[in-house]
């Protein structure tokens, strides 16, 4: 996994993690990047120090595993935060979404499963989207399941 500080055309500065570099250019030229922001499809990587690390070195398997970690107790708690605060309304959800988008309904805080052709459907309509972390597989996980 690499970690790059990135940056839209609005000068917003946010991370992003891919798992290669090859990756993020892949995302990129997909126009798969976009700015939590302010939604910019004009994401670039930014300036960033590098990491200097003092008394030996860290391995990098155990940078890795720890910085899954890290994301995983995010996502998990993206996800808890969702499922207390939002409607779930399933399969519906690109429905749904349009629905208040076009004022049919009430504004209020739904999530759902959507296609990625749903989701860039929505978004070509100007429908504010986002996916809800998800946790990585980390090496503990693939132990588990060959267990």
């Amino acid at each position: 996994m690499i970690k790059y500080a990135l940056q839209c055309a609005e000068n917003h500065k946010f991370e992003g993690w891919f798992s290669s570099s090859a990756d993020f250019d892949r995302q990129k030229s997909e126009a798969l990047l976009e700015c939590p922001v302010c939604g910019s499809k004009h994401v670039e990587k930014a300036l960033m120090a590098p990491a200097i690390v003092k008394g030996g070195s860290v391995k990098a398997p155990e940078a890795l595993a720890k910085m899954a970690e890290e994301w995983n107790s995010a996502a998990k708690k993206a996800q808890d935060y969702v499922a207390k605060n939002f409607e779930h309304v399933g399969k519906k959800f690109p429905e749904e979404a349009r629905r208040q988008h076009y004022g049919e309904t009430k504004p209020a805080p739904i999530y759902g499963e959507a296609t990625p052709s749903e989701v860039k459907e929505l978004k070509d309509e100007g429908v504010t989207v986002a996916p809800v972390p998800q946790p990585i597989p980390t090496p503990s996980d693939t132990k588990k399941k060959l267990n």
